[in-house]
């Protein structure tokens, strides 16, 4: 397996943030770069627009069109399936847990 091409460069931060950076760090079993990068990643996440403005968003079930199979989100309509196999429930809330071009899975919250 080929080692993934890395950058360098320099990080300049106040004595204070790094002794938080270092003890975090450790805390966490991870070196302080191997942190930061880990930070970083988390704050700028891969994906699609839809993906990235999506997943995670409730919605209630009365929004569910079960004949149609459809919901609309953000103007937007989408197919959608069920995590689990039951009709949808128009009483309860459900979050987005993927998407996949037009079409979300929805879990029953």
């Amino acid at each position: 397996m080929a080692k993934e091409k890395q950058k360098r460069f320099l990080l300049r931060m106040d004595e204070d943030l790094f002794q938080r950076l270092s003890a975090a760090a450790d805390a966490d079993g991870r070196s302080i770069n191997a942190y930061i990068v880990h930070l970083l990643s988390r704050s700028a996440p891969t994906g699609n627009w839809e993906q990235r403005q999506l997943i995670g968003r409730s919605l209630a079930g009365k929004e569910l069109d079960p004949d149609s199979g459809l919901v609309l989100v953000a103007g937007i309509y989408y197919r959608y399936l069920l995590e689990s196999p039951e009709a949808p429930d128009p009483n309860a809330s459900y979050t987005i847990t993927e998407s996949h071009g037009n079409i979300l899975t929805l879990k029953k919250i």
